[in-house]
């Protein structure tokens, strides 16, 4: 199969383009396209074969559920059994955007999208480029992270041919994404609406359009033997093909760790790499030296993290380090995708 790769503008989005990738959805096909969160591996959610193709190309688990995507919000009931108050305060507050619910699933979805089970997670972008896709595609798409399964989530347009390249039919390049982590999912199926990802909507933004809101344990431990409700819950993710560790403790330990363990490994013939930020980044002596931003700007921190686990493969990075960040607001999100690409791997120092 031969990938066709699109540039296009967000601000002007040339029609022509929209109309040929809504086609190819609609007839089976798979599209890649950009979103505000991470780039999206879209297929026709209603159509079981599409999303059968969706897990082909990832290489993806398909006990692993789907995120269907709309673009207007009297889309929602078709496909869920009923939408709980919940979901329509949050909606008000946070559609379009990267926030997506968990609903009892109507029998217009096929199993084959939501991972075999009886609910559908469901998202409603703020992307421009998404929205009209979505349009054009008859309104419903699925779409994973448009990476290989358990690869760094893709945020330029490139990243997802370095994965899907003869995979996919089409890839609309929509230039670099503006959040860089996945959606925040929480679940309005169990008895308190629960966050089964944490993502740019965090836990304090949620908890004060419902009130009582709970986390899932999972989230920044080890993984769950359960079958996933939701993306990433089970499966080892956005991992780079080196080994990377975080590096927990006083700024001036970490350091000298980071620094001593860069060394061991140098005088082994190994590259390393460090991920850091602004106030630390002269400090460190590795191969590779990527500051995500200053520590007080979370946004940069979250935007960054996928680039440069990315680049440190494209870079033959073999061992790397991380500083640990902040598990509060949009660090827990951070911390959850950190841990999930280490391995759980931590050291305390």
């Amino acid at each position: 199969m031969k990938t066709e790769y699109i540039e296009l503008d967000e601000n002007r989005i040339d029609p022509d383009v929209i109309r040929r990738a809504g086609a190819v959805l609609r007839e089976g096909g798979l599209v890649a396209f950009p979103t505000e969160t991470v780039y999206g591996l879209g297929g026709d959610a209603l159509n079981p074969e599409s999303s059968r193709k969706i897990y082909a190309a990832k290489g993806r688990p398909q006990d692993n559920p789907l995120i269907v995507h709309i673009c207007r919000m009297e889309d929602l009931a078709p496909i869920t059994e009923e939408i709980p108050e919940e979901g329509y305060a949050l909606a008000e507050a946070f559609w379009p955007g990267p926030l997506t619910m968990i609903f009892n699933k109507s029998i217009l979805v096929p199993k084959e999208t939501t991972g075999g089970l009886s609910t559908v997670a469901v998202r409603f972008p703020s992307n421009r480029i998404a929205a009209e896709l979505i349009r054009a595609a008859g309104g419903y798409i699925a779409a994973p992270s448009a990476n290989a399964s358990g690869r760094p989530s893709p945020t330029l347009g490139r990243h997802c041919l370095e994965d899907l390249d003869g995979k996919v039919e089409m890839i609309l390049d929509g230039g670099p994404v503006g959040i860089g982590l996945e959606s925040t999912i929480i679940d309005l199926t169990s008895e308190v609406p629960t966050i089964l990802r944490p993502g740019y909507v965090t836990q304090e933004m949620l908890e004060q359009v419902l009130g009582s809101v709970e986390i899932d344990r999972t989230i920044l431990g080890e993984d769950s033997s359960l079958p996933p409700k939701a993306p990433g819950m089970k499966y080892r993710h956005y991992a780079p093909r080196g080994e990377l560790v975080i590096v927990e403790g006083d700024a001036e330990r970490v350091i000298e760790y980071i620094n001593g363990a860069c060394r061991e490994y140098a005088g082994r013939g190994c590259r390393t790499g460090v991920i850091c930020t602004d106030e630390t980044a002269s400090r460190y002596r590795a191969d590779l030296v990527r500051s995500a931003g200053s520590r007080s700007d979370e946004e940069s921190v979250a935007r960054c993290l996928f680039r440069i686990l990315r680049e440190f493969d494209e870079e033959g990075a073999q061992f790397m380090f991380s500083e640990s960040f902040d598990r509060a607001g949009l660090g827990q999100a951070v911390m959850n995708r950190l841990m999930k690409a280490a391995g759980h791997r931590v050291v305390k120092v």
